[in-house]
């Protein structure tokens, strides 16, 4: 830029002020002295005598700062030259000399060639032609421009943050949803594992148990628990407490309750033998001397003793028997004892008065 064209743009800086002065009474003359409301009344008249635009940075960049010898983008001059009553900067340029430091008239070369074009996008405005007269279009500041652009950039950039994490959350929700419907026996669900053992002999229980579970206002639910092996409860529901029944032939019946608040996940539960059982069972089917086996038997079982057999049968479930012919039936030297199995026996004063057994149909006795 020569000196030539910053004199030239402080004069057009003093012909837009006296063109604001014709019909505005600001709070100063002096175009640099104007700030706040003199400015956006400047703004305003601009718009709608020169159908353009200047910013605010623009106007204190340009108009307040005398220090700094530079001049605006070609589209802005050209807007400022059209407000001020010419056709263009280059028109104004040719209309105002400017005189030398030898006080000669120099005029300014007219070619436009000479004028850096702008490196910033710019957007042309169409001015409204009066019939008779033809303006040039004006050019809206870069710098506007670029304030316009960055306000729809904002927007549109705050719409898309809102927009995707809007969906983020609710696909996050949705995802919540599914993983609770799909794992929900899960959230409550929690294991608790109980071992049994023979309270005399400190050994794993090798018969079958029964573990039954007692719920308030619910059946029992019963459990078959094979020799050696644990029994697992799985609770899948908000209970916070569980009450079972142990029972075996061998080993006297425990009801066992726990609090699973607190509870343990692993337990160890000692189950005292049925010293009777064992021996009605020993007495019943392993003794071969059959003597001894009908003597210990009557000592055993009560003469009032209520006896059944359990029969896979359509026809017949249960068959009862005295005393005398369980005793008769256990002391034949046959291999149906082999298959004896006693479910369930009762004692009182010391007696045996109830006995429950089955013989299971093996086919390799056959």
């Amino acid at each position: 830029m020569s000196d030539t064209e910053f004199l030239h743009f402080q004069s057009l800086k003093k012909a837009v002020q006296d063109r604001y002065l014709e019909t505005h009474s600001p709070s100063y003359d002096d175009i640099s002295k104007w700030k706040g409301i003199d400015i956006i009344y400047f703004q305003e008249d601009l718009r709608q005598k020169a159908k353009g635009n200047i910013s605010e940075k623009t106007f204190y960049t340009y108009f307040k700062n005398n220090s700094q010898e530079k001049i605006p983008r070609i589209d802005m001059l050209n807007i400022l030259s059209v407000y001020s009553g010419f056709n263009s900067w280059s028109e104004f340029k040719k209309k105002n000399l400017i005189a030398t430091t030898t006080e000669e008239i120099i005029p300014v070369e007219v070619s436009e060639t000479i004028v850096e074009e702008p490196t910033e996008r710019t957007l042309v405005v169409e001015q409204t032609q009066i019939p008779g007269t033809e303006k040039p279009p004006v050019s809206i500041d870069n710098q506007a421009f670029d304030e316009i652009n960055q306000n729809i950039n904002f927007k549109s950039q705050k719409q898309n943050f809102l927009k995707r994490y809007l969906w983020l959350g609710i696909s996050v929700f949705l995802f919540a949803i599914v993983l609770i419907l799909v794992f929900y026996d899960n959230l409550f669900y929690k294991k608790y594992t109980y071992a049994f053992t023979d309270a005399d002999r400190n050994s794993s229980i090798k018969g079958e148990l029964d573990v039954k579970i007692i719920r308030e206002n619910e059946s029992p639910i019963l459990f078959k628990v094979k020799p050696n092996s644990p029994f697992v409860y799985e609770n899948r529901t908000k209970s916070k407490s569980l009450k079972m029944e142990i029972s075996s032939p061998f080993y006297k019946s425990e009801t066992i309750i726990r609090d699973l608040t607190n509870a343990s996940e692993n337990e160890n539960i000692e189950l005292k033998p049925n010293e009777y059982a064992v021996q009605l069972y020993y007495y019943s089917k392993s003794i071969k001397d059959f003597k001894k086996k009908t003597n210990e038997l009557n000592k055993l079982i009560s003469d009032n003793a209520l006896i059944y057999q359990v029969v896979d049968s359509d026809i017949y479930g249960i068959e009862t028997l005295d005393k005398q012919k369980y005793i008769s039936l256990v002391t034949l030297p046959t291999t149906t004892l082999e298959n004896l199995e006693v479910i369930d026996s009762q004692m009182k004063n010391g007696k045996i008065v109830m006995i429950k057994f089955k013989i299971t149909d093996d086919e390799k006795t056959k």
